[in-house]
């Protein structure tokens, strides 16, 4: 951990816990303003880090001198009259991004060749002149969505409660953000690795649709399922974040938006909307909780209260098992030969063991190489029709609202030490929702709801049609603003053990 940020004293105009919660916007105006420089806020995160990131494993890496030097060149930008709603914040990237001359471990041990160059969208944060504290933790080559642990790089924990899990694969992004180390960071969505960790940590997060944010220098991913975005504690802060990473440019916060972008969503009102009620998940044998199908009812009641028209309408849901999987386990095979040298085998005949991988995720990449055949063939041929039969809900409503997961975090060590098989049948109550949406390249978001009776985070699922980020980022901003969730903060004190009983 960084020890140049612990030797400084930060004069900031805040009390600790509200800075470290205070979000994008209004740190934006709290550097734009000159209460506070960049150096200083980027020196408190370190501190915070330094202090509580042993506990939460959010972190596989924190850069504290590099950072500092990014904070002195915002801080020179900010002098010469230079505004922009990113300008000088700290923020974190998810280890599966290429940051010039650092290691991209895609939370694994098999890579550590510091990259040549910026993948584009850190290059597009870069330009809005963040400082990136550090890169978060995830699940070996972000393979699951319901856990954030490797071999490599140790187990991370929800900050609600320790001994339960933020969620996967961006895991340590949500974590960091959830517990006030960062006020924003980005993640990856392959199946809904943003969505669930959001719902997980109490945080908004979007899928963007398919081909918003850049994936170079990769050309496409999973098959056309993932997607980068960010995770905060409000709408309007991932408005902020996405926008930046879309290429959409907005000079200051204070100023109005351009209408093309999700901050002008996030400050408008979304009118009255048709939303439908889904409540089945597309995997066999698995079944929203009560406290899933409680959430969902609530939010249900909220929405109608707010004027919108509300009623049940199953979706035409996909086959995961012969859609979606051949994509993610074929991305994942191409991920591992990727990070493992180009020597590594595609065909059908290729070993299961992988060098310097985990035994599971050498066993789905085999099975990865087995799908990139006719079983892959056949996904990427059907998502036309697949698309269409599932679209024909927005025939009569605007949004589709769902559970984001069907159960609740479950305990951090979860899959721990299992094989790839015991691993996938495991997630199946956490990912049941999510990964239709990345199968057709639509947009799709989690959304606070409130909290369980464990004092966990609740979240519902809004998906749209193509083209329809803006309508839930402006509903998400209605809610937040009828049910306001950012003001409640973890205590990062409970953690139950086995020990303890």
């Amino acid at each position: 951990m960084p020890s140049t940020a612990a030797e400084h004293e930060t004069p900031v105009t805040l009390a600790d816990e509200d800075l470290a919660f205070a979000g994008v916007a209004r740190l934006s105006d709290l550097l734009g303003a000159g209460h506070v420089t960049p150096r200083e806020l980027a020196e408190f995160y370190l501190r915070r880090i330094e202090q509580l990131d042993p506990t939460l494993n959010a972190f596989i890496s924190v850069r504290a001198e590099r950072a500092l030097a990014e904070a002195d060149a915002a801080h020179e930008r900010l002098r010469k009259g230079e505004r922009g709603p990113l300008l000088g914040v700290p923020i974190a990237l998810k280890d599966n991004v290429d940051l010039a001359g650092e290691s991209t471990t895609h939370g694994s041990s098999a890579h550590r060749e510091p990259a040549t160059a910026d993948s584009e969208v850190v290059r597009r944060l870069r330009r809005a002149g963040v400082v990136i504290l550090g890169k978060t933790a995830l699940c070996e080559l972000a393979a699951y969505g319901h856990f954030t642990a490797s071999e490599a790089f140790g187990t991370t924990r929800n900050p609600w409660l320790l001994d339960r899990s933020p969620g996967g694969s961006s895991g340590g992004s949500a974590a960091a953000v959830a517990a006030g180390l960062v006020p924003v960071a980005l993640g990856s969505d392959g199946g809904g690795s943003i969505r669930i960790p959001a719902a997980f940590c109490g945080l908004f997060g979007m899928k963007p649709q398919r081909g918003i944010a850049p994936l170079a220098p990769l050309r496409d991913h999973w098959h056309g399922c993932t997607v980068f975005g960010g995770l905060g504690r409000s709408v309007l802060d991932v408005a902020l974040f996405d926008d930046v990473i879309a290429g959409i440019t907005h000079e200051a916060t204070s100023h109005a938006p351009r209408p093309d972008g999700s901050l002008a969503a996030a400050v408008s009102n979304p009118g009255k909307l048709r939303i439908a009620i889904s409540r089945k998940t597309p995997i066999p044998g698995v079944r929203p909780s009560a406290a899933a199908l409680a959430a969902l009812d609530d939010a249900c009641e909220l929405l109608r209260s707010l004027g919108h028209e509300v009623r049940d309408h199953e979706l035409s849901q996909p086959k995961l098992l012969t859609t979606f999987t051949p994509r993610w386990a074929a991305g994942i095979s191409e991920d591992a030969a990727l990070i493992c040298g180009s020597s590594l085998r595609l065909g059908r005949d290729a070993t299961a063991e992988v060098g310097g991988l985990e035994r599971r995720t050498s066993q789905m990449a085999a099975l990865g190489r087995r799908l990139r055949g006719r079983a892959l063939r056949r996904s990427v041929r059907l998502e036309e029709a697949i698309a269409q039969r599932l679209n024909s809900v927005f025939a009569e409503h605007d949004l589709v609202m769902t559970p984001t997961t069907a159960a609740p975090p479950p305990a951090a060590e979860i899959s721990r030490g299992a094989g790839a098989l015991r691993t996938f049948n495991e997630a199946g109550p956490y990912v049941c929702y999510t990964p239709t949406w990345n199968y057709v390249g639509q947009p799709a978001a989690s959304i606070p709801t409130g909290f369980d009776g464990d004092g966990l985070p609740t979240a519902v699922q809004l998906a749209a049609p193509q083209n329809g980020e803006t309508t839930i980022v402006a509903l998400a901003a209605q809610i937040e603003a009828a049910r306001p969730w950012r003001e409640r903060r973890p205590a990062l004190s409970t953690w139950r053990t086995a020990a303890a009983g």
